[in-house]
């Protein structure tokens, strides 16, 4: 079996994707390997195992995918955050800044009863700014936040601290350092 360091060996790095200078990583090779996943998932989930979570709320896509195999494995309930206009029920919306703009999730406004324990999950941190606008979401719908979990944190862009000055508790399996 796997240990967890392991992992980062199962991501692929692509240069300069989206642009020049950005080393993308790419984590569609771990989610094909079967006890890559299982291992992500595990240890994703383990830190949160005796917190009573409730919900898991997932941010699109990625987030979708990894967020229901932990809500599963917390035996939980799953909420998606999407990008706005893509639920198609009543929504409540948090905006938040792009490198060229802003952009806005959102979530269905009866998705989080008051008092509901969240834990919100991505496949990766970078700048936080879409995890901060989640966190912010689930704190405006009436849930609690009990913490945050990610495979991959890109540490120099500063997404984790991002989520600790909002008294968001978050883990990752591996970091990367650079862009």
């Amino acid at each position: 079996m796997q240990h967890v360091q392991d992992l980062e060996d199962l991501i692929r790095t692509i240069p300069d994707y989206p642009k020049p200078g950005i080393m993308f990583r790419d984590i569609t090779t771990l989610l094909a390997d079967p006890k890559g996943l299982k291992k992500a998932i595990k240890h994703m989930a383990k830190p949160f195992e005796k917190e009573k979570i409730e919900a898991v709320a997932g941010i699109e896509a990625r987030g979708f995918i990894l967020g229901g195999a932990i809500a599963d494995r917390l035996e939980c309930g799953f909420i998606p955050i999407r990008k706005k206009g893509k639920l198609p029920w009543k929504t409540i919306g948090q905006e938040y800044t792009l490198e060229y703009g802003v952009d806005v999730i959102e979530v269905h406004e009866d998705a989080i009863a008051e008092g509901t324990r969240v834990l919100i999950v991505d496949d990766l941190i970078a700048t936080g700014g879409t995890a901060e606008a989640a966190a912010k979401l689930v704190q405006r719908s009436g849930g609690k936040i009990i913490g945050a979990t990610f495979i991959v944190d890109l540490p120099d862009l500063g997404g984790m601290k991002r989520l600790s000055d909002l008294g968001v508790e978050s883990h990752a399996l591996v970091s990367f350092g650079g862009h």
